[in-house]
């Protein structure tokens, strides 16, 4: 296949925290330009320092990182030649004096080695499927016919019942497997006066309308033997006004005002807000967490509710100890990942990952979205469409200030139970694709919401969380998620490896991810444009159509990967 050589984002420094450019103490940067002297400029101890770094000659310099702190932040200096003076950090490069936010971040700190190589299927059980073992339903309930919509807004939204169980997961693990998926996270499973279980009335047993404890145990062994693995969902903010704790007055694990009233989330009373001042809570969170990760249900770890407000009310602010808590009591094999929807980079600590809704979410939509009128979570402004050039420089922006191991084991998502349907934001299928593409070929842990393979629709929350057709066949769109998802999990440099962006304009975003033995390159695109000249040869298309004469494909919307010559 051809080579197109052009000026390219390529010929600009770069570093970033895979194998290529840090091992060990030892840290390389990529300098394709002609500078007089590199200096690696650190934090150790609270104090800035520097060492100048060497060359080999060919646009590499190296320099060690004493790695007296278990978290240290770092950028280059690069000084004279044709760059005069800039720092390059997570942005890129900067030509004035910057504050640490950005910096690269080294921390041995990583998550288990088993979920670099996944892709993350969620379940919101009562929607997924139904073998009614879970009995009739509570008075609560407002009980639906599988195949009716849900209402979505409405005073009965909460208690729309559909009946699904752990069973029907059980029961539906080959289509599961065939996808690809090999981790299953369920939303949470602890009996609640709700479908969505949020309000939990106590953490000791499964709710007995998705089976009881022998389902999870079931479902878990079940799961585990086709090599798959099990997390499920933990509120550390919050507990339902009908929890054991709170009806049995154990008022020292909850929030009180002044007045004696109980805090709340979001000022909803049936959502009573815990108190993270208290040593009790922590041990019985540590009791929780470690109970359910051990036999018969070994789950293999947890997703962490409203992590970013977990500990925070008002004046007090103990956040920075919820994640240390659970990873105490945790082993070296169990995941701990936590929902945060904004900036997630001052909490990071502890923590294996985050729900990355701000750093790949956002962009993937402002740059993938259709006509839907739609807002971004907290904000009252209809999201904007912007270019491509903005949606990388936001996804390179949250990847800045945090570990590489931190983005490796964050999960990229496109939706949740919590969002509108990607494929109804993206208004296409070819439109959705190129999204599933990103996902699975960005850094990060892919999570998909049951049903996206299957186009499900949904336009905010509550609508999407609609149940599986499972009378219906297959769409062709089924495929389409085999196989990105057979190449993200083929993969050692989608697992792992580096990211550089070599193209980048309004319609098209085009980058690499690479490790020292694999070099793949990826090319995303929402309309047809000009063909793209790169200096890259191809070797192998694994997604899309084959670079021509001409340049790399001009079609769109359209995804593609090539694996390249390694050299």
């Amino acid at each position: 296949m051809s080579l197109l050589e052009t000026r390219t984002l390529l010929d600009e420094p770069h570093h970033d925290g895979s194998e290529l450019y840090v091992d060990g103490d030892e840290l390389r940067v990529h300098v394709p330009l002609d500078v007089d002297a590199v200096v690696l400029r650190y934090v150790e101890d609270g104090e800035a320092r520097g060492v100048e770094a060497a060359t080999d000659g060919d646009g590499w310099w190296s320099a060690r990182l004493p790695l007296t702190n278990p978290v240290m932040n770092y950028r280059w200096l690069l000084s004279g030649g044709e760059v005069g003076y800039a720092w390059l950090n997570g942005l890129g490069l900067v030509t004035h004096d910057v504050p640490d936010a950005d910096d690269f971040v080294f921390s041995a700190d990583a998550g288990p080695d088993w979920h670099l190589r996944s892709v993350v299927y969620e379940i919101f059980p009562d929607r997924f499927a139904t073998t009614g073992a879970g009995g009739d339903p509570p008075e609560w309930a407002v009980p639906r016919d599988w195949h009716q919509l849900p209402n979505g807004r409405s005073p009965e939204t909460a208690f729309e019942w559909f009946g699904g169980d752990l069973a029907g997961v059980e029961a539906h693990l080959d289509h599961i497997e065939r996808l690809g998926a090999n981790v299953i996270y369920l939303t949470p499973v602890f009996p609640a006066g709700s479908t969505h279980r949020y309000d939990a009335t106590t953490f000791e047993h499964v709710d007995p309308l998705l089976g009881g404890d022998e389902a999870l145990a079931s479902l878990s062994r079940a799961a585990h033997e086709r090599g798959m693995r099990v997390v499920s969902d933990l509120t550390t903010n919050h507990t339902g006004d009908k929890h054991e704790w709170f009806t049995g007055g154990e008022r020292e694990l909850y929030l009180f005002d002044e007045e004696g009233d109980y805090e709340a989330w979001w000022g909803i009373k049936t959502l009573p807000k815990l108190n993270w001042r208290s040593p009790e809570l922590r041990r019985r969170f540590q009791h929780v967490t470690r109970k359910w990760l051990q036999p018969p249900f070994e789950l293999d770890g947890w997703r962490v509710d409203v992590a970013n407000m977990s500990g925070r009310t008002q004046a007090t602010d103990l956040n920075r100890d919820v994640a240390p808590t659970l990873r105490r009591v945790l082993g070296e094999s169990s995941l701990l990942v936590a929902e945060h929807f904004h900036d997630y980079r001052p909490d990071f600590r502890g923590w294996h990952g985050v729900m990355n809704y701000a750093g790949f979410s956002r962009p993937v939509w402002t740059w993938l979205r259709g006509d839907l009128s739609l807002r971004y979570f907290e904000l009252p402004l209809q999201l904007p469409r912007l270019g491509g050039t903005a949606s990388a420089a936001t996804m390179r922006a949250f990847r800045a200030g945090v570990p590489w191991n931190f983005v490796l084991h964050s999960w990229a998502i496109l939706d949740s139970h919590d969002s509108p349907r990607f494929r109804t934001m993206a208004g296409s299928e070819e439109r959705q694709l190129v999204g599933v593409g990103l996902q699975m070929t960005t850094p990060g842990v892919p999570m998909l919401f049951a049903g996206d393979e299957l186009g499900l629709e949904g336009e905010w929350g509550e609508d999407a969380r609609r149940t599986m057709p499972w009378d219906e066949p297959l769409p062709p769109l089924f495929e389409q998620y085999r196989r990105l998802i057979a190449l993200r999990r083929s993969s050692d440099a989608l697992a792992r490896g580096g990211l550089r962006y070599v193209y980048v304009d309004d319609d098209v975003i085009a980058y690499l991810r690479e490790t020292r033995d694999e070099r793949l390159l990826c090319l995303a695109s929402r309309a047809p444009h000009e063909p793209i000249r790169l200096p890259l040869r191809a070797e192998e298309t694994l997604y899309g159509d084959d670079p021509d004469d001409d340049g790399f494909p001009a079609d769109g919307p359209s995804f593609h990967v090539w694996r390249l010559t390694n050299g």
